[in-house]
């Protein structure tokens, strides 16, 4: 058995049995950073901590191409995971890795970390063509993609950025993924005794539950949803409400269907307010923008050929989650998405074929084969 098969298995179990749970990624780091420095990267972390609230910053890890006109291949994926993930005991049986307790695996994304550590030991020791390697291994992505946010965008500068970090068999290709965005609405209403003067009373909680009400929400189509998250409103139940602060979100593939969502959504608020005699502050946040590649884009068709290379046949997907690569995307770099094997991710029944490990580490592979104009 090729020795890199069993290796990239072990750098997998010894990543999920690291505790690394949004914020505390520090030891994952470390870990990272002495695999990488092994192979003659030059590697720093950077100061995005001071915004995150890690107890590390992003790893970026460098290394020239043995061409002097090598591309630049970004490859990235995230260090942290969601809890439960601490005290993560794998186990290995009929070909899959499981979680022996009552924790997730970490498969997400640490599949995509040993994966990224596996193929570029891979590139180097083939001593064949290879573009320039950037790694990107970000901090707090399960919190709302806090790392790659605080990333300065040059960090991640390449001629492709494969992020592994989608969920399926390797072989899928995400070209499609939405622009998302959260509100946070702050009714204000007049308190009153609900028993004796129900009648003076405004109620921030009939504001919000009348804003809903005119809110369409669900799946609106097949690129476009809504949805509602909170509605908090502490009170005596003798009082009527006079504040209550309602979250929720919008997001869609199609760029001009998610701005009018957004304006409903926000009108429904409004005009709710209004309606009693109240009001309301809503304030949005766009949390990431989408993108959309073509199926015949350059980027495209190099990754489906790098699939058929590694033995995969390629898939073509859109998402309606976002990932780091919709913050890289955003920036200009070119980006995709690709499957990583994972199943069932942020629940305990967490599980990753080792068969896929291997695929996904051919793939990266692969592509950057490709990119060298040297498939082979």
């Amino acid at each position: 058995m090729d020795a890199s098969i069993d290796r990239v298995l072990a750098t997998f179990l010894d990543l999920v049995r690291i505790d690394s749970p949004s914020q505390r990624e520090g030891e994952v780091a470390a870990y990272c950073i002495r695999e990488l420095e092994a192979l003659g990267f030059d590697v720093r972390v950077d100061d995005s901590a001071r915004v995150t609230g890690s107890n590390t910053g992003n790893v970026i890890a460098t290394l020239p191409g043995n061409r002097t006109d090598a591309p630049i291949l970004v490859l990235s994926a995230h260090m942290d995971c969601v809890q439960p993930c601490e005290g993560v005991e794998p186990v290995v049986e009929g070909g899959v890795v499981r979680s022996a307790g009552d924790t997730v695996l970490g498969g997400d994304d640490k599949v995509g970390v040993a994966a990224i550590l596996e193929a570029a030991r891979r590139l180097i020791e083939s001593g064949a063509h290879r573009p320039a390697l950037r790694v990107v291994l970000t901090v707090a992505e399960e919190t709302g993609l806090t790392g790659a946010k605080a990333l300065d965008p040059r960090d991640a500068t390449g001629d492709a950025c494969l992020v592994l970090d989608a969920d399926g068999e390797p072989g899928g290709i995400i070209i499609s993924a939405p622009t998302h965005y959260t509100f946070e609405a702050t009714f204000i209403g007049r308190a009153s005794h609900a028993g004796v003067a129900p009648e003076q009373g405004r109620s921030a909680i009939a504001m919000a539950s009348a804003a809903v009400c005119r809110m369409e929400l669900g799946r609106l189509d097949d690129k476009t949803t809504a949805n509602i998250g909170s509605l908090i409103a502490n009170g005596a139940t003798n009082v009527v409400t006079a504040r209550a602060v309602m979250t929720g979100e919008c997001r869609s593939r199609d760029v001009g269907r998610v701005e009018q969502v957004r304006e409903v959504m926000d009108a429904a608020m409004r005009d709710a307010a209004v309606a009693h005699d109240g009001q309301v502050d809503v304030t949005w946040t766009r949390e990431y923008a989408g993108f959309d590649l073509g199926e015949d884009s350059p980027l495209v068709r190099l990754a489906c050929d790098a699939c058929r290379d590694a033995g995969l046949i390629p898939r073509l997907e859109s998402t309606g989650g976002g990932s780091d690569g919709n913050i890289f995307s955003a920036a200009g770099v070119p980006t995709l998405v690709l499957s990583c094997g994972m199943n069932e991710v942020h629940g305990t029944d967490e599980s990753v074929a080792i068969a896929d490990l291997r695929s996904l580490v051919a793939l990266v592979e692969a592509f950057a084969r490709r990119m060298t104009g040297f498939p082979q």
